[in-house]
Formats: C-alpha cells, structure tokens, sequence
C-alpha cells in the first residue's frame, strides 16, 4: 500500500486539527444551540402518539419487544463477536467489530452534541427491563442508536452472505431483505412501544444508519485490507484510538455515552492489534470453520468452554494492572487525574487532583498543566484510561491469547 504513511499522517493531524478548532471557536455548543431546541419541540409533540402506541400495552408485548431490544444491545454484541471470531469467520467478525465501533461513536457523538431529551417520563410509561435499559435511559434520545445499528448491522450481514454464495438468486435476495426490513421495523417499533423513544429519534436513526452503511460498503475492503497487512496497522490504531478519546464532544450533563465509547474504543484496539499480529496464524480466509471436518462442533464447544473463562481473567487482570499503573504514571508525569469509579481515593485526593504529587522537573509538570488548560480541563478521568486499557485487553485475548490456547490444546 504506497503512500500509506502520508494518508495515516494526514488523517491523524486532521484529528488533531479538529480537536483544537473544535474546541476554540465551540462547534458543539453552535451546533446544540442550533438543533436541540427544534429536536425538543418534535419530542414533546411526539409523546401523544407514543401514549396512543402504548395504549395496547400488555406483559406478551411488553417481554417481547423487551427481549427484542437486548437481543440487539451493543452489550449482546460485544458477547457475540467473540464467538464468531472463534467459529472461524475472521474477516465477518472483524468487519462486525468496526462497523459497531463506528455506529457506537458516531451515534453517541450525535446525542451528546445534541443533547435532546427522551420522552417525558411521565404521562410516557418507561419500560426498562435490564440493568443495560436502565443505563439506556440516562443517554440523550436522538438519535436512536438501537435503530442505527440494527440498521447497520443487520444490512452488512445480509450483504455479507448474500456475497458469499456461490449461485445468487433474486428470491434469496428479496427475502433477506425483507427479513432485514422486518427486524429493523420491529426493533423502530419497539423502541417508541417502550418509551424509550419518540418519532425523530426513529427517523434521524435510520436516516443516519442507511448513511453509514452505504459509506461502509464501499470502504470495508480498503479497510480490512490495511489490517491485515502490515503497514504501521499498531501504531497508527494506538495513535488513532488514543486522539479518539479527545475528540468526542462534550454533552450539556454527562451521560454513560463517553463511557460506551471509551469501552469500544478498547475493543478496536485490542482486536485491530491483534489480529494484525496474528493474521496469517488464526485470523486468514483459510482458517477451519465451524461445522466443517476441521472444526466440529464438539471442537468449538470446547473452545467456548476455554475461551470464555480465559478472556473474563484477562479482563479482571488488565483492570487490575491498569488501576496500578495509571495513577503511578499519572503521578510520576504531573498529570492531574481524578476517579468518580474505580478509584475512591481519587475522588478526594487534591494533591493527585492538582498533579502536585510528583518527582519531576517543575518545567516538565508545567507544560503538562498547560496542556490540560489548553484542553479546558482541570483534570483528567482516570476512570477514562482504566476502562479503555480494560477492554482493549480483553479483546487482545479474544483475537491473540486464545486462538494460541486452541491451537496449544488442539482445538
């Protein structure tokens, strides 16, 4: 891939260029201003219809499109991509993995930029039946990101298998597409039936999930291509995820959206990392695939069985490692941190808060606390750098240590 460095160069400077622009002339806050008032008013006149919808309300529905929604929850997908990565569908994994990441921060920047409100909980009766649904609940409404991945994701299955065989035929087509169609409309539904949403938030979600899914069509090659090849892949997604992390604007409140993108964003990079590393050995077009002689399904149970156990201790332990490291480092450079979660120590520590504690020359702690001027923050959430470290040692596992454990006990 010539030329790769110069356009990896360019889209991180772009990164960082928006991130300074962004920040000066307060692009958030103008375009807030601009859409949020418009967005409230079609909220609130949407809630009579949602209580006409909701009218017809009993348990059955209620459990089903209950159901439906987890069925779809990124937490759903972020359980299931492991278990494809391990049924030998590498380069559909992948792909999954990205394209989830792209819709999970680009439909959680909308809502923070906008920060519209759900509907009025009451006169709208609030469904939220797992913990995940009530985490849901705190977020901004528009747009609706349960309908934009559906969209997205349902759309490059079907693509994906429709790709894949051998002999196409336009009754295939036409019944993945309505089948397709069907989800999507019932996970829309759904979503309105539960109170979780109002009319915009459904229509701006699949407005924006058509988008990103023709956009994805048409790049995922290039994309999976630069992956799997060995063109500064690391280093570049390391660089890439940790300006990600800068780049996200800030809501009107906080919400969990920062942190679900923080969480994916992790996922990328272990995956990205890992497979790049370990392409030719576990992850090519090539590898055994589940219901095939290579790989029974007696073999991928038992994968399942030692995969499972393995990426929940590799997580425990990146958490662990990472709580111990961070704040040392932290300390060690005069950044100023502070923890609302993992580190109640943190919470009330003005020294760690103010960077003060630290062996440093004064000139290098200094820059720092421009740095952090600079960026209008006072200090910087540790919780932020745990979470990411976490999640991205979990997927290193999922893409690297455990095909290695497979292939070490024969599965």
């Amino acid at each position: 891939m010539e030329g790769s460095g110069t356009w990896q160069g360019l889209i991180l400077v772009g990164i960082v260029t928006w991130i300074c622009a962004s920040s000066y002339l307060r692009f958030t806050h103008k375009f807030r201003s601009l859409l949020q008032p418009w967005v409230t008013r079609q909220v609130v006149g949407g809630v009579p219809l949602i209580l006409r919808i909701q009218k017809c309300q009993n348990g059955v529905l209620d459990a089903f499109f209950s159901g439906l929604s987890c069925v779809v929850s990124v937490p759903f997908y972020t359980a299931f991509l492991p278990l494809l990565f391990w049924s030998g569908h590498g380069r559909l994994a992948r792909q999954m993995t990205l394209l989830i990441a792209f819709c999970d921060y680009l439909g959680n920047c909308i809502k923070d930029v906008v920060s519209a409100p759900r509907p009025s909980c009451p006169p709208v009766r609030r469904i939220t039946a797992t913990k995940d649904e009530e985490d849901n609940a705190m977020e901004y409404g528009l747009p609706s990101s349960h309908t934009l991945n559906t969209v997205c994701l349902s759309g490059y299955l079907l693509h994906y298998v429709l790709s894949s065989l051998e002999h196409e035929s336009v009754s295939i087509q036409y019944y993945g597409f309505a089948l397709a169609c069907l989800l999507v409309a019932l996970i829309a539904f759904g979503r309105i039936y539960l109170g979780m949403h109002s009319v915009v938030d459904i229509i701006s979600g699949l407005a924006i999930g058509v988008l990103i899914l023709g956009l994805w069509l048409t790049v995922n090659e290039k994309i999976d291509d630069f992956i799997t090849s060995k063109q500064n892949v690391s280093s570049f997604w390391t660089a890439l995820s940790f300006l990600l992390l800068f780049a996200y604007p800030t809501p009107e409140y906080p919400t969990p959206s920062y942190e679900y993108h923080t969480a994916f964003n992790g996922v990328t990079l272990g995956i990205v990392t890992g497979v790049q590393q370990t392409y030719s050995q576990f992850h090519h077009e090539a590898a055994p695939r589940i219901f095939s002689p290579e790989l029974p399904i007696s073999s991928y149970l038992g994968r399942v069985m030692v995969g499972i156990p393995t990426i929940l201790l590799v997580k425990f332990c990146s958490k662990s490692l990472a709580k111990w490291t961070l704040p040392t480092v932290s300390n060690a450079l005069g950044i100023p941190i502070r923890s609302s979660m993992y580190i109640p120590k943190l919470k009330n520590d003005k020294e760690y808060a103010s960077g003060k504690k630290t062996d440093e020359p004064k000139n290098s702690v200094g820059y720092l606390q421009k740095l952090c001027e600079l960026m209008s923050q006072d200090s910087f959430d540790i919780d932020t750098g745990i979470r990411f470290f976490q999640y991205a040692g979990l997927a290193w596992s999922v893409v690297d240590l455990v095909p290695s454990l497979f292939s070490y006990v024969n599965l």
